[in-house]
């Protein structure tokens, strides 16, 4: 997917468990199908998954995970963090072991219940910010911070979406939906490949590698990256979103949808097909 990025084998996440987590020499070690972009996720045996960076930029996602995991209570499930390991065999990023969580990934258009998945996912997001600590890592500013990069953006999808119109959502929110407020805890990924279902409900969520302190608008893109128009109402209304907010989160969907359509249309078909469905809800939920 990234011109720069390791090919990892799983017969090297193998070796490099024996090699520095030797108890666990000898399970099974087998790829984890997925959309991800970051990390490469191996089963090591039934119970615990290695997650190995395989681009330069996610190199430090690792570290960041090991100070805050431990730290965290949610009540769905969370990874916890198992153990580090270091650079080795050709490999040059720090690496962990984590515990599976089960369950699988919401479908885009095959939610058994969207409206009480919404509730779910808002009540995650309550909980997220309402995290009882101190010192987390700030994350995305305003909106203007994204601004060329969103019309370079536009402009190089001028076959594929309405221009004009993107870039009048985008301007709008700019102009009037600036971000003002306190930041709170945000996870800064919440999407439809890091939330974990069992029975059709909320059970679980991976991916802590951008948890931090932001614009509580970072965790509303689940919005329109999955939740059809009634349960993404229901969201809102369970989050107490006024105008302002949502419209800054529908922004800053829109902007993320913007930058993984391009990079992604031949690399990953299934992001790429998420980013056409997210610009053609906020075209529509803006309209």
């Amino acid at each position: 997917m990234h011109a720069d990025e390791l090919e990892i084998p799983a017969e090297l996440v193998r070796r490099l468990v024996a090699d520095q987590l030797p108890h666990w020499s000898g399970m099974p070690v087998g790829r984890v199908p997925s959309s991800g972009t970051d990390n490469a996720m191996f089963r090591l045996g039934e119970e615990m998954v290695v997650r190995m960076p395989r681009i330069h930029w996610a190199a430090g996602g690792v570290d960041h995970e090991a100070q805050w995991l431990p730290r965290l209570d949610l009540s769905v499930i969370i990874p916890r963090l198992l153990a580090v390991g270091s650079p080795g065999l050709g490999y040059p990023w720090t690496w962990s072991v984590l515990t599976w969580v089960p369950g699988r990934n919401p479908v885009l258009g095959e939610l058994a219940d969207p409206v009480g998945l919404a509730r779910d996912v808002a009540g995650l997001v309550r909980e997220v910010r309402a995290i009882p600590l101190t010192g987390g890592a700030q994350k995305a500013g305003p909106l203007a911070d994204r601004d060329v990069q969103v019309r370079r953006d536009i402009a190089a999808l001028v076959d594929d979406l309405d221009a004009a119109l993107v870039t009048e959502i985008w301007q709008d929110a700019l102009a009037t939906a600036e971000w003002t407020g306190e930041r709170t805890w945000v996870h800064g990924d919440i999407a439809p490949g890091n939330l974990l279902l069992v029975d059709d409900r909320l059970t679980g969520l991976i991916d802590f590698a951008g948890i931090g302190v932001g614009d509580p608008t970072l965790d509303l893109g689940i919005a329109w990256n999955l939740l059809p128009t009634r349960a993404r109402a229901v969201f809102r209304d369970e989050l107490g979103v006024d105008d302002v907010d949502w419209k800054r989160g529908r922004a800053r969907a829109l902007a993320q949808a913007l930058v993984q359509l391009p990079y992604y249309r031949d690399t990953n078909p299934v992001l790429a097909a998420n980013a056409r469905h997210v610009i053609a809800e906020v075209t529509a939920d803006a309209g």
